[in-house]
């Protein structure tokens, strides 16, 4: 992973923050995660033995934004190679259209449900549930249910003698794609969780024993952190659709973990973009290449995208002059695409601070490297920031607002 940013000097040392995230992993969950033995987990879902061709996942936000972006980012490259085991659904809004269209996509009679919250209580998911348990029966034999140990959706399956998954309390949901909120359904669909916990282990790993990987994450963070009030905007542009579900977890790990008040009673915060290449090259390019200097930009490339297939040599009248294209590998053209773009940036645009991460391949464990890089350069922003990382007050106020309004309506 490599970057041509600037690193100013700040006056929290290296060692300050790292003894901070040092000492945090001893209340907060999700670094853990990486090193799970899942044998136990594996066992007991073999033991289950469920035989739908479908899941549906009914959540919102942490409890399914992260098992998308895995799903999103390795499904067509596991049902390449015949392996995937279960096709994924995910129901997350409350958009009517959207619900129904969803359901037309697939047999519900022939699928797994499977409902997660983290509270137990959120309007969004309870509604979808109710409303898809109207349209086919849901027991024990297609149901299941991962949340918090003592939440009242706990108590729901225990009264219905479903299977349940606990949501450790110390793991937020946007971070928790480590945990049983997506390994059980990925464990089901076919993936290998195993080595997505891997990928994430190489990244905790290196950082933790302050192998080069620590230097880069502490620089970047600080970066973000020093010029917070140049480049308020930081845009991760991913070249493969691939990367579409990725972008909208990051969306919502940055936005909900940075955007806080601080201890001076201050707002915080850097906005997440997620741009796609090179549909967005058509686009938002244009505003970061000229538009105002405010912000970062982090492109993500895969290396080798292991699909051969080539642009045909066919012969269209009057194109003549783009026959130069012709025989050449898409995984080329999209990556030189890229690279193109980096290059006009870097050779044109000095002002604009961007960096570059490389994907080797589409592989569990490399999506598991990108979330738990990312979750740690969460952390790191936020310790310079001086706020509460894990709290998410802003959203709490909208949330009691609803429960009244739906409420009075009775």
């Amino acid at each position: 992973m490599k970057n041509n940013l600037y690193y100013p000097k700040v006056s929290l040392s290296d060692e300050d923050i790292f003894a901070e995230i040092k000492k945090e992993r001893e209340t907060i969950g999700y670094y853990s995660l990486p090193y799970t033995d899942t044998s136990s987990l594996k066992s007991r879902l073999n033991n289950l033995n469920f035989k739908q061709k479908n899941i549906a996942i009914i959540g919102i936000g942490g409890s399914t934004l992260g098992t998308y972006a895995i799903y999103n980012f390795l499904k067509y490259n596991k049902q390449k190679n015949q392996t995937l085991k279960k096709d994924i659904y995910f129901f997350e809004s409350t958009d009517p259209v959207n619900l129904n269209g969803t359901i037309c996509e697939f047999d519900l009679n022939d699928t797994l449900f499977i409902v997660i919250s983290k509270s137990g209580t959120t309007i969004e998911t309870v509604s979808i549930f109710k409303y898809l348990s109207s349209l086919v029966k849901m027991d024990k034999l297609n149901l299941l249910v991962i949340t918090e140990n003592d939440s009242k959706l706990n108590s729901f399956a225990q009264h219905n003698s479903l299977e349940t998954f606990e949501i450790p309390k110390n793991v937020g949901g946007r971070f928790s794609v480590l945990s049983n909120v997506g390994l059980v359904p990925l464990y089901l669909a076919g993936f290998d969780i195993d080595e997505i916990l891997n990928g994430a282990k190489k990244i905790s790993t290196s950082f933790f024993e302050q192998n080069e990987l620590y230097n880069h994450l502490i620089k970047k963070a600080r970066t973000y952190y020093e010029y917070k009030d140049v480049y308020n905007i930081n845009a991760v542009f991913s070249y493969s659709q691939l990367l579409e579900g990725f972008n909208k977890w990051y969306i919502q790990l940055w936005g909900e973990s940075l955007g806080k008040i601080d201890a001076n009673n201050t707002n915080q915060g850097l906005t997440p973009i997620g741009l796609l290449g090179p549909v967005d090259q058509h686009s938002f390019l244009q505003l970061i290449v000229e538009g105002k200097r405010d912000k970062t930009v982090t492109f993500i490339k895969i290396k080798d995208f292991k699909d051969d297939t080539k642009i045909s040599p066919t012969n269209l009248k009057a194109l003549e002059e783009l026959d130069y294209i012709n025989n050449i590998d898409f995984k080329e053209l999209i990556n030189l695409q890229a690279d193109a773009t980096i290059a006009s940036v870097k050779e044109y645009q000095k002002d604009i601070p961007i960096d570059l991460i490389e994907i080797e391949e589409i592989s569990e464990f490399e999506i598991g490297k990108l979330l738990f890089y990312y979750e740690l350069l969460t952390s790191l922003v936020g310790k310079f920031l001086r706020i509460n990382t894990y709290d998410q007050p802003g959203v709490e106020g909208g949330k009691i607002i609803l429960k009244e309004m739906l409420k009075s309506k009775k």
